[in-house]
């Protein structure tokens, strides 16, 4: 006799925001279906007008280039959606859906490939990284403003 068994998988979490020209042409839905086809799960979701301290802390890798200001004037320019996707894989898989940072290098099918205009408003940002997007996740959202659920159809399998 067939029995339910309760299964859980251990996955890793990324952070993804659409930027403001993302946000302002009407992305957000094209973007979100993105990732639920593939078959994340979306753990964290907000819309906020970054804080300019935020945005300095998020680029402060790239603090002594040239191009800091820019990016920070950028981000605080207008409303971002920040989320946090969770999946086997995703950081990485998140990347290849993305795109490369320069659309015009970015494959048809990605994210930046099929709507970004130039590497200045390329769409949308993700963590390069597991420890990035610790980082990254941990920067945009508190613990109690992420959601850990299991989809219905992932929770039980079933063992002859």
């Amino acid at each position: 006799m067939a029995t339910l068994v309760k299964t859980f998988m251990p996955t890793e979490r990324t952070f993804i925001a659409i930027k403001p020209d993302g946000v302002q042409r009407g992305l957000i839905g094209e973007i979100l279906g993105r990732f639920e086809r593939k078959g994340f799960k979306l753990i964290g979701l907000k819309q906020l007008i970054p804080s300019r301290d935020l945005a300095e802390q998020h680029y402060g890798v790239h603090r002594d280039r040239p191009f800091f200001k820019g990016l920070v004037d950028f981000i605080t320019s207008g409303p971002v959606i920040a989320m946090v996707w969770e999946g086997d894989g995703v950081v990485a898989s998140a990347r290849r859906l993305i795109g490369a940072t320069k659309p015009l290098e970015s494959e048809p099918g990605t994210i930046r490939g099929d709507l970004a205009v130039n590497i200045g408003r390329n769409v949308i940002h993700g963590s390069d990284g597991l420890e990035t997007a610790n980082f990254e996740i941990n920067l945009w959202f508190e613990s109690t403003e992420l959601n850990d659920w299991h989809p219905a159809d992932q929770i039980w399998r079933v063992e002859d």
